[in-house]
């Protein structure tokens, strides 16, 4: 079987670092925080999506976007809550910034989202520590799910998902009593990755730690809505290396 090499000409990544970067300036000019939500499979996207919309209760303007290899099945759980739609991969293991540019479209046209009086707005990203920690969302927050059924051992063995995360919320912690899972361990080993992130701890189900988890997204909307103006939009900048060159850290 022959194979043909094709010249594209222009560096892909670099576009759509470049259109990331001019998304993410707009919605900081609009005081909307955009949070990427990203986890292994089952670790509680969803719930935790949902329980924040409750405790908000309408009082922020939220808007998601639900990435998934197939069905709108996360998508029809969050609908009676906020606006929502669904982003479909149809296989790829992670979203990128076109998908994401249509989403919002339909947010608009589907939804009728005032995106300029949007306050937050979420991304469920495909469940999968691996392939998502290499792509911009035009994200200003990164965070990443671990539940309590997945051991406390993960970031040391997926760490560019920990390295590029903002902060680490530990999910189910409902079922600490039943399960093999230390907070305190799953802290530590996030830490040595990434000495400065934040680590909460929420139990949808139950409501423990959602408060505490809702506070924190608002407290860094106002980082962002009174920060000073960079390249990117964030309100700070990051050390980069050369592994992670270009990445929302």
């Amino acid at each position: 079987m022959s194979t043909k090499t094709i010249h594209v000409g222009r560096d892909v990544r670099a576009e759509l670092q470049r259109r990331a970067a001019e998304l993410r300036s707009t919605f900081a000019g609009r005081g909307t925080l955009v949070v990427n939500v990203v986890s292994s499979p089952g670790a509680g996207k969803t719930s935790l999506l949902q329980a924040t919309a409750r405790w908000w209760g309408g009082r922020r303007r939220m808007a998601v976007l639900v990435g998934d290899l197939a069905t709108d099945r996360d998508a029809q759980r969050l609908a009676p809550l906020c606006p929502v739609e669904q982003l479909t991969t149809g296989g790829a293991c992670h979203l990128e910034i076109p998908l994401l540019e249509r989403g919002l479209e339909r947010l608009v046209s589907h939804q009728g989202v005032d995106l300029e009086g949007l306050e937050f707005l979420f991304v469920e990203n495909v469940g999968n520590l691996v392939c998502p920690a290499s792509h911009d969302l035009a994200e200003h927050l990164r965070v990443v799910l671990l539940s309590a059924t997945e051991g406390d051992d993960k970031p040391g063995k997926y760490p560019k998902m920990f390295r590029t995360a903002d902060a680490l919320v530990i999910t189910k912690i409902d079922l600490l009593p039943h399960v093999p899972f230390s907070v305190e361990a799953a802290a530590e080993d996030a830490r040595r990755i990434r000495p400065d992130v934040e680590v909460l701890s929420v139990s949808p189900l139950t409501g423990e730690g959602v408060p505490e988890w809702c506070a924190y997204l608002e407290h860094r909307r106002r980082l962002l809505v009174g920060a000073p103006a960079v390249a990117d939009g964030r309100e700070e900048e990051r050390p980069s290396d050369p592994v992670d060159a270009g990445l929302p850290r």
